[in-house]
């Protein structure tokens, strides 16, 4: 089997998408890098860079006696992030096209890091396996993972739940799988890693405090639209993109649902 077919692509409107997400999803990837043991001197290397928002956060974490590499495959993810870099003045942030898992550095690692990177993985055990190789003695590895497996609305709130299932449908059927919360410790463990400590975030809140949850769910859904349409998941106009955060915001107010989104999962072991 080959590699999960990369769904989001890496367009401006993708990159923007993952700017936003930062907000949300930010403290949790800093609570998982922080108990790790990621801190101040560190040198850090960053696993599917994107936007460069996972390597920025490291960068703060690691301040300015460490350095973080940031990688990734897509060369504009790589121009984009080297830009925002330049643009914050980050000196102890640089970032490389290429696969990790196949590149050389001058010198070991104290961390290797990842969000949202394994669940794109035919193989992950063998990519983890990959990257160790690049770590010191002790160093740590810790990835940041996503889990849609408890995403739900209560009482239930229709265009949520088929939102959800359209995004969820559109990954699996494009060979990625979201829920990665009993994936995680087989991957590390099949890399021949210590079993890892691990911890699970997840968002819930009533009609007031869920605007941006919902923002982001229509957004992601945006991007997934083609891979929708062209797995035969939902079409433009169910989905009807423009209106579509607006139309989730009016519904769960309607119904005063609450609404639980994805869960954040972190794991890290050491060498």
């Amino acid at each position: 089997m080959g590699n999960p077919v990369y769904a989001l692509g890496h367009s401006d409107r993708e990159l923007e998408r993952l700017r936003a997400q930062e907000r949300l999803v930010g403290s949790a990837t800093r609570q998982f890098f922080g108990e790790a043991g990621i801190d101040t001197g560190m040198r850090v290397l960053d696993v599917g860079s994107g936007a460069g928002d996972t390597a920025f956060l490291a960068a703060d974490l690691v301040g300015e006696t460490g350095e973080v590499i940031g990688t990734d495959k897509a060369a504009a993810a790589v121009v984009a992030a080297t830009a925002r870099a330049k643009a914050r003045s980050l000196r102890n942030v640089s970032f490389r096209e290429g696969d990790p898992g196949e590149m050389t550095f001058d010198r070991p690692f104290d961390a290797v890091v990842g969000r949202y990177v394994l669940l794109f993985q035919a193989d992950s055990a063998a990519l983890l396996r990959r990257l160790v190789g690049h770590l010191r003695l002790g160093g740590a590895i810790v990835f940041h993972e996503p889990d849609w497996g408890s995403v739900r609305s209560l009482p239930p709130a229709p265009t949520y739940d088929s939102c959800c299932q359209w995004i969820t449908e559109a990954f699996r059927l494009a060979g990625t799988d979201t829920n990665m919360a009993g994936k995680l410790h087989t991957a590390f463990i099949g890399a021949g890693l210590p079993a890892p400590s691990m911890r699970m975030r997840t968002f819930i809140s009533g009609p007031s405090g869920c605007t941006d949850w919902l923002q982001a769910v229509a957004e992601l859904a945006g991007t997934l639209l083609p891979t929708m349409e062209q797995l035969g998941v939902a079409t433009a106009a169910e989905v009807e993109v423009a209106t579509l955060a607006e139309r989730l915001r009016r519904e769960v107010t309607a119904s005063g649902s609450v609404i639980i989104g994805r869960s954040e999962i972190g794991a890290w072991s050491h060498t």
